[in-house]
Order: structure tokens, then C-alpha cells, then sequence
């Protein structure tokens, strides 16, 4: 019995819908849009594998030919109550059967509103919160890097190596993940200078520290040399870096960053864009840390897929005036309806089971890795997991080994796979989505299994 077979045995059990590999990968019907996508689509775009999805459902995605996946990366941890959640269609259905579109700078809208004050009460600080509402994540980073400036009347921005903050250009500033992604675009936006972040590997490595060396780094070589304190605006940093590898920000690093800011009157800004909404198992991840941000920005998971983002920052800090800031599209009725939808499934089921599967999901991907040594570290919180291999190579093997087998990942960082599902994953779609990932690690190291078809 192949291990496709295997688990949807286990799966069926269950009544889910499970991995099942009908056609080779691509499929032909694949294979024809993919070769049409090729014609006129930005050369920019980087598929990761040739996945052409037609509908979803949960945490399974079927693609154009038929073949079923487990969707272990979420649309970049994006689907966070998984794939048409019904009560998610039905907001979304409601809501455009009345308004669509009303342009929420200029006129006030219900569920603009509502979802303003449901993201403000989630803030993680103390103070009042008020919320600026964004079309995507990059959006929120441009806002709050506005923000900042506006608030503090200072230009500087401090980010950190490997971080990942979008691709707009004020973002993309900030950005340090891949040079790729800032190759050709200069100059960028003036006065940004980049942090090293502690990237501990505490698994099998132990390597790495509390991050005490890298606030020496900060504050003596980049505060002490490079920019004045007093020049600084903003301190934007990752919890958990994302797109730099899933490595969560040690806690005494965090309180560091936040002593930094008190002293010299800088903005802590946490970029909880693909770290938040519960996906590790509390609504932001720096409430691990018990750190509290000023501004916090925010979008992905927010709304199941919808376009929609925010910032979200202590009252204190919204001195700008009326006219400073604004978007068209932003707040749309629809967007609001399914991040309203979303937020109460996060609350009521989503958030506990990120903690709970995220055990289950590390211990199960533990266990499969054992002593293979091309493994250097599992790391991340809650249902935000990362497994870092000795190389990119091999991590790119084991990613296009598993969706052959019927498991959607995703690269990260250097060499690392995150493992990033739905929140509402259950125990036995973790459990086959573990064994899948075994079935990839040895098809990685044997390339002639790892193109095998499989059935069901």
C-alpha cells in the first residue's frame, strides 16, 4: 500500500477529504494553463511548483485535474479557518447581495466600523487602541512607517536581517530577506538600517543566544555609529520571522528592543502580518514575549483570504491629522464581512487548536526526522512551524517531494520548510500530513521514488 493509499484510509476514517494523486504532476489540464499563464503573466512571479488549484475545501485543494492536497502553507499562512468555511461564504454572500464598495475615508460604513473595534479590543497593549484599516499587508508597513514619522517628527527606521515586510517600496526598504527582492529597485527609502536578528536553532543545533550579542550590535555599532538615536522614528521588527525562516525573536531580545525604545523615545513597531491571528496559538505572537508593540501591523490571516490588512496603534500615537492618510478600496464591506466571519472563528475554535495542533504537529515532525542529519532545527509557536535543513537544496527536494505525495508546503528562509495549515486543521489531517512529510524526506534522498504516482 502506497502511503497516499495509507492515509486516505486513515483519512476516510475520519471523514475528511484526503491527499489523492489521480494524474501525474502537472496534470494535462494543468499543464495547458500553466503554458498560457507563462505567455502573459509578470516574469516576477515565483511558483513555487506546479500547482494549479480549482477549488478547496477545509484543508484539502483540488487541483485542475482532479488531484487532492493537504494544504500544509494555507496561501501563505493566509486561509487561516481554512478553505470556504461556510460561515465565512455566508458573510461574504450576505454582504454583496447589500454593498460592495462605499469608500470608508470618505463615509462611514457598519462593518468597517465593527471591524475596526474588534481589532482594536485585540490590541496587545494596555492603552487605548485605534486602527487604521489597509487592502494587504504591505499597505499596513507604509502606514505605520507614516505614522511613526509623522508622530515622532523623526525620519529613521531600524529593521532586521531577514526580514520580510512586503514589496512596495516603503516596505521593501525595510525588507532584507532575499536580494532578490531589492535587486534593481534603488535607491530606496533613505535613513533605513538593518539589525542583525538572533536566529537561534535551540532543536538539535543549540546554537545561538538570548539575542544580548545583537542588541550590543544595535546599540553600539547602528545607534552609536551609523544613526542617531534621537534620529530613530521607528523600531520595526518580526516576533516570528517569516519569510526569513520562522525564527521566533527570543524574549529577552524583545524586552531589549522595547528598553531601547522607552530610553530614546522610539516607536517598537511588531510586524504580526504572518505571525498573528492566532496562528501560534495567542492572537499575536509578541504576547509570548510579553512585550507590548506601540503599532502593530497586521493582515493574511485576518479575513480568510479576503483583501484586507490593518495597523493598529495606542491612541497616543494617532497625532496626524485629518487628510494625512486614506484609501479607496480599503474597509471594503465585503473584506470587513469575511474578517468579522474569520475573528469569530479564530476566538472560538481557531486559536486553541493552533496550540494544541502545533504540539501535536512539531512532536509528529520530530518523530519522522529523527537522526537524519540533514536536519538542523524545528522551531517556530504554535501552528507557525519551520524546519531548517542543511541546505536549500535539500529543502527544495523534500518540498517538491511532499506535493508529489500530496502535501502543500512551503519554502522559507535559507533551507527551511514551513509548515504554516489552517487553524482549523484537525488531529488526523496533521497526523497524514506527518507522514506524508516522512514519505518526502526519503523521496527526497532517493529522487526515482520521489516521482513515483501514487493512488488511492
Amino acid at each position: 500500500m502506497t502511503t497516499v493509499e495509507a492515509t486516505t484510509s486513515l483519512a476516510a476514517a475520519q471523514n475528511l477529504a484526503a491527499p489523492h494523486i489521480i494524474t501525474e504532476l502537472p496534470g494535462p489540464k494543468a499543464r495547458a494553463i500553466i503554458a498560457r499563464d507563462e505567455a502573459v503573466a509578470s516574469p516576477s512571479l515565483t511558483r513555487a511548483y506546479p500547482l494549479v488549484a480549482a477549488s478547496g475545501s477545509g484543508v484539502v485543494v483540488t487541483d485542475v485535474d482532479g488531484n487532492r492536497f493537504l494544504d500544509f502553507a494555507a496561501g501563505i499562512a493566509v486561509c487561516s479557518t481554512g478553505h470556504a468555511h461556510p460561515s465565512v461564504v455566508r458573510a461574504i454572500q450576505e454582504q454583496a447581495a447589500q454593498l460592495i464598495h462605499i469608500a470608508a475615508t470618505d463615509f462611514y460604513e457598519p462593518r468597517y466600523l465593527e471591524f475596526m473595534e474588534r481589532l482594536a479590543a485585540l490590541a496587545p497593549f494596555r492603552e487605548k487602541a485605534r486602527v487604521f484599516v489597509t487592502n494587504s499587508g504591505t499597505e499596513a508597513v507604509e502606514g505605520a512607517i507614516k505614522l511613526a514619522r509623522y508622530h515622532t517628527h523623526r525620519s529613521g527606521i531600524i529593521a532586521f536581517e531577514g526580514g520580510f515586510h512586503g514589496r512596495t517600496m516603503g516596505s521593501l526598504s525595510l525588507t532584507n530577506s532575499k536580494i532578490k527582492q531589492r535587486a534593481g529597485f534603488g535607491p530606496l527609502l533613505p535613513m533605513v538600517h538593518h539589525a542583525p536578528f538572533p536566529r537561534v536553532r535551540a532543536w538539535r543545533e543549540g546554537s545561538g543566544g538570548d539575542g544580548s550579542a545583537e542588541l550590543e550590535i544595535l546599540k553600539r555599532a547602528i545607534l552609536g555609529r551609523i544613526i542617531a538615536p534621537a534620529d530613530v522614528a521607528a523600531i520595526v521588527v518580526e516576533p516570528i520571522q517569516g519569510e526569513g525562516g520562522y525564527f521566533p525573536a527570543p524574549r529577552a531580545f524583545m524586552e531589549g528592543l522595547r528598553a531601547i525604545c522607552d530610553e530614546h523615545g522610539i516607536l517598537l513597531i511588531a510586524d504580526e502580518i504572518q505571525s498573528g491571528m492566532g496562528r501560534t496559538g495567542r492572537w499575536w505572537a509578541i504576547e509570548h514575549t510579553g512585550v507590548e508593540p506601540d503599532i502593530l501591523t497586521t493582515a493574511k490571516g485576518i479575513a480568510s483570504g479576503m483583501p484586507i490588512g490593518a495597523f493598529i496603534a495606542r491612541d497616543s500615537v494617532w497625532t496626524w491629522p485629518p487628510g494625512a492618510h486614506g484609501s479607496t478600496f480599503a474597509g471594503n464591506p465585503v473584506c470587513a464581512a469575511a474578517g468579522l466571519a474569520t475573528l469569530d472563528i479564530i476566538e472560538s475554535e481557531g486559536m486553541a487548536n493552533a496550540a494544541a495542533m502545533g504540539a501535536r504537529l512539531r512532536a509528529g515532525i520530530e518523530r519522522v526526522v529523527g537522526s537524519r542529519g540533514v536536519v538542523r532545527d524545528v522551531r517556530g509557536e504554535g501552528l507557525m512551524l519551520g524546519v531548517e535543513f542543511d541546505s536549500h537544496e535539500v529543502a527544495e527536494a523534500v518540498q517538491n517531494a511532499a506535493f508529489r505525495l500530496g502535501l502543500l508546503t512551503l519554502e522559507c528562509g535559507e533551507s527551511s520548510l514551513r509548515f504554516s495549515p489552517p487553524l482549523v486543521v484537525s488531529p488526523a489531517e496533521v497526523d497524514v500530513a506527518v507522514r506524508i512529510f516522512g514519505e518526502a524526506l526519503h523521496a527526497a534522498g532517493h529522487p526515482e521514488t520521489g516521482m513515483r504516482e501514487t493512488g488511492g
